[in-house]
């Protein structure tokens, strides 16, 4: 297994679209999105590229919105 390394997706505009680990190429780890302003939409984590633990949305005003708990889908 790879080590974690820090992706970056931008915005057309140039702005931070998401940032977040990824081992060979897959989500693992915390992961933030961000508006165009650049504040923060949306945040969590990932198992192996799946959504795992708690997940916020946050509103304009940065302040969390709603609150997600993922399970792991069963095998």
């Amino acid at each position: 297994m790879s080590e974690a390394a820090e992706h970056i997706e931008y915005h057309r505009a140039g702005s931070v679209r998401a940032r977040g680990p990824q081992i060979d190429g897959v989500q693992e780890g915390y992961w933030e999105w961000f508006r165009l302003d650049g504040s923060i939409m949306r945040s969590g984590s990932f198992t192996h590229g799946e959504q795992t633990g708690e997940w916020i949305t946050y509103g304009s005003d940065g302040l969390p919105h709603k609150v997600t708990q993922k399970k792991p889908k069963k095998p």
